[in-house]
């Protein structure tokens, strides 16, 4: 089956050659991607890759992307964060629709990562909300990438925050 995605990157002082960068990955196999430059010290790749699950379309991605710029650190693979606007695209609504079922359903609609002015959701938070209400068309595919974007996010979080915990809990009881 074939994943729409998308991973953004952060690259390094040394790979400001942006023509090398996209030669190499063509080169690593990221030829099922899109690859945008556009912002200084940035890539981003929206991939449609074939793969068995999700998660396995994504994992090789990241594999490939590593090894064709090692130094390049992942900010975020998506679809994940998301505003409601996003969600009712996905879902085929009305922002308005999505926004009222937020509110009306304010007890059980998933809690966002960000509240404020303009919150955050993890999509598939929604979207698993969504299909077990019923009566939403969800594409599976589409879903299975949002979980798939999520695990890697947060395990990016977690990874990113685990040395600062470790030396936090030492100094503690030591």
């Amino acid at each position: 089956m074939e994943y729409v995605f998308t991973l953004k990157y952060r690259l390094a002082a040394e790979d400001c050659d942006l023509d090398e960068i996209v030669e190499r990955l063509g080169e690593a196999g990221c030829d099922d991607a899109t690859i945008g430059v556009g912002q200084p010290g940035r890539l981003a790749l929206v991939f449609a890759r074939e793969g068995a699950s999700a998660l396995e379309a994504l994992v090789s991605a990241l594999k490939d992307i590593k090894q064709a710029v090692p130094s390049a650190r992942l900010v975020e693979a998506g679809p994940d964060f998301v505003g409601l606007t996003d969600v009712a695209e996905v879902a085929g609504v009305s922002r308005q629709n999505m926004r009222k079922l937020m509110l009306s359903h304010a007890i059980d609609f998933p809690p966002p990562v960000h509240e404020g002015s303009a919150s955050v959701w993890h999509l598939s938070d929604i979207l698993g909300w969504l299909t077990a209400r019923g009566g939403y068309d969800i594409k599976a595919d589409v879903f299975d990438v949002a979980k798939s974007a999520k695990q890697i996010n947060l395990a990016k979080e977690a990874r990113e925050l685990e040395p600062q915990l470790n030396r936090r809990l030492e100094s503690l009881v030591a």
